[in-house]
């Protein structure tokens, strides 16, 4: 029986943690609310490298990846109405490298990034509240992947 590709899109979420505060930005889409630096990944892109570039485009800080703490598979109806699509997201812990300093100009990728405590991110207008507990589950040390590792 023939099998029937399924098409996917490929996402980072993207935490980095900095002397007890997290970087989060104020996005120029989604109502221009706060959340993590995060995007889709560009074709014949690694998790790693979009990692740093959205890291980078939205926040202005570049970062080193260093850890996979999960990764999640939702299921959408196809744009064109038959079938279903599949969205993955990477959740990837980060260290900044370089200058700690986030971007304060404006541009069609974000609004402002800021270091922000994580009691201090539930005051925030968020894209989503999900935010709060992927950077409190991050925070938390879980056990995660080495983005280095390679399964055989």
């Amino acid at each position: 029986m023939p099998r029937t590709r399924i098409p996917s899109n490929f996402f980072v979420f993207v935490v980095v943690e900095h002397a007890g505060s997290v970087l989060l930005v104020r996005e120029a889409k989604h109502g221009q609310r706060w959340y993590a630096p995060a995007g889709g990944l560009e074709a014949g892109e690694s998790i790693c490298d979009a990692a740093i570039r959205e890291t980078q485009e939205e926040a202005g800080v570049l970062v080193e990846p260093f850890a996979l703490l999960g990764i999640e598979q939702h299921w959408y109806p196809s744009e064109c109405g038959e079938g279903l699509t599949s969205w993955w997201r990477y959740v990837v812990r980060a260290r900044p490298v370089g200058s700690l300093i986030p971007k304060s100009r404006p541009d069609h990728h974000s609004l402002e990034a800021r270091w922000i405590r994580p009691h201090a991110i539930a005051e925030l207008p968020l894209r989503h509240p999900e935010v709060i507990d992927i950077v409190a589950h991050a925070l938390s040390n879980p056990p995660s992947m080495p983005l280095a590792a390679r399964v055989a």
